[in-house]
């Protein structure tokens, strides 16, 4: 099987629908001394200010890790091997899914109307299952939509979803939060990791039970001028106004079925990019709850990757019986990010916390007091008592999984879904400023503190488990059903006949 020896880049461009970025050449070639650089660069900044480097992983292996990946740097290498083939890996080690390396600036800015040859299925992975959910190649219809995928160019389905995670960050153990990301876009991760190839031998079974194979052609997008046309749709002008309005409306939502009794409250995000507007919509939304007399609330965080501490604080207080804290402790392991600012995008600004909201304890550490002994008091006013399903899995991280160990275990809650993939016992974040290498400008995120969850489970590297496991399941992903709503609709069904 021919393997393309051309990074990725000239193919962008060979089959790109527009002119390339003057400024910026994707083949630019990074000498072994400028990407040795970069990299000593990136060692010492992890080890002097990452708060929880050795967490999951001892000293001794990420020692290991280091210098094994260091030997591995070629002696050119352009911006996006250096990026997936050390940095990926190395970043994967640490099992801290808030330290991820991502391209340039510059790079994202060129890619971004580029189109970029791929493995032409789409898949929902879960488990050691690969289903076929979709093909690139609309005229290919060899591999149909349900069928399930047992090897890719002789590697098993197991062995494949394995050597993709060693690329991919998490918390500690929980990887849920990757079988998400790779069923979200299994074209982009297979070609970052593994390659392009002119053809693929895949290995499925169809929906007869037949075990089959097929040698499919790489999916190679149709330059612009030679596509199909398509009919024109007038193109409608919207206001800033109105474009961030509807942005925000895709962030949140809150729906009402009188016929269950229900309200879902959808939350994508806990970032305060809309300000003021997430902490007045929760605030509403409650209210307009309690003034529809709803007894079922419906929380779907399942595509929330976090955002602003105090969002989860707020909603909490609504749902909280009792006064909680964000975290047993919050600590950084430095007072400053010195002498590496000038590398760290907002480093200053970040010094500036560092410096007023921390103080340094017996442990040698600067400790986050505000987050260790504030106790939150639950709202009085349109504080929720009824029956509360909270909807989870594994994107459901950082401060939506503060969120779920908040409310976890309280009678009227009850978390349905996957494991979250935020660690329980805690996570590092609350402020994380990216470091950027000098030469390649690659970006790391550096989470400054490592945060241990109010009454927080042991380390076991786990996310935060739901009450009720509701798994993928092939029929529901080929029909499009929800399976998770329709399990919380089944319960209030059957609570409201328990009740007649």
């Amino acid at each position: 099987m021919f393997r393309f020896l051309l990074p990725v880049s000239i193919l962008c461009m060979l089959y790109s629908c527009s002119v390339s970025n003057s400024h910026y050449s994707p083949d630019k070639k990074f000498g072994r001394r400028q990407l040795t650089e970069d990299y000593s660069l990136l060692k010492n900044i992890l080890e002097q200010k990452h708060p929880s480097l050795y967490w999951y992983t001892p000293k001794d292996s990420i020692d290991f890790y280091f210098d094994s990946l260091q030997h591995a740097i070629a002696d050119s290498m352009t911006e996006l091997q250096f990026g997936w083939k050390i940095l990926a890996p190395l970043t994967q080690k640490i099992r801290c899914g808030h330290t991820s390396f991502s391209m340039s600036k510059s790079w994202y800015k060129y890619a971004r109307d580029k189109r970029i040859p791929s493995f032409p299925l789409l898949l929902k992975v879960w488990g050691d299952t690969m289903m076929v959910t979709g093909n690139l190649n609309q005229k290919d219809s060899l591999v149909k939509k349900g069928a399930f995928i047992t090897s890719i160019n002789g590697l098993p389905a197991k062995k494949l979803i394995q050597q993709m995670f060693q690329y991919l960050v998490l918390d500690g153990y929980a990887d849920n939060v990757n079988y998400i990301r790779i069923s979200a876009n299994f074209p982009y991760y297979h070609r970052n990791i593994f390659g392009i190839y002119k053809n693929y031998r895949v290995d499925y079974t169809d929906s007869s039970g037949l075990n089959k194979t097929a040698l499919l052609p790489m999916w190679v997008p149709p330059p612009a001028d030679t596509a199909k046309k398509k009919k024109t749709i007038p193109l409608v002008k919207i206001s800033r106004k109105q474009f961030k309005k509807e942005r925000r409306e895709s962030e949140r939502s809150l729906s009402v079925d009188s016929t269950l009794n229900m309200a879902l409250l959808s939350l994508n995000t806990f970032s305060t990019g809309g300000g003021r507007h997430l902490r007045s919509f929760i605030k509403k939304s409650f209210k307009k709850i309690k003034k529809a007399h709803i007894q079922n609330l419906v929380i779907d965080v399942r595509n929330n990757g976090g955002g602003d501490i105090s969002m989860f604080v707020l909603l909490s207080k609504y749902i909280r019986h009792t006064p909680f804290k964000v975290a047993d402790s919050a600590h950084a392991i430095c007072k400053s990010l010195s002498p590496y600012t000038k590398n760290i995008r907002q480093g200053f600004l970040t010094n500036l916390g560092l410096f007023f909201l921390t103080k340094k304890r017996a442990d040698g550490n600067r400790h986050f007091g505000y987050y260790e002994r504030k106790f939150f008091k639950p709202k009085s006013k349109n504080h929720f008592d009824g029956q509360v399903f909270v909807l989870m899995n594994g994107p459901t991280f950082s401060a939506s999984t503060l969120f779920c160990n908040a409310v976890k275990g309280q009678a009227n809650v009850t978390l349905m879904g996957e494991d979250a993939g935020g660690g329980w016992h805690g996570n590092n974040g609350i402020m994380i400023p990216d470091i950027v290498l000098p030469h390649t400008k690659l970006r790391v995120r550096l989470p400054v503190f490592r945060l241990v969850q109010y009454m927080h489970v042991p380390k076991d590297g786990r996310g935060v488990p739901p009450d009720i496991y509701v798994p993928p399941a092939a029929d529901a992903i080929i029909k499009g059903t929800d399976r998770k709503m329709e399990a919380v609709k089944a319960i209030i069904k059957n609570n409201s006949r328990n009740q007649q």
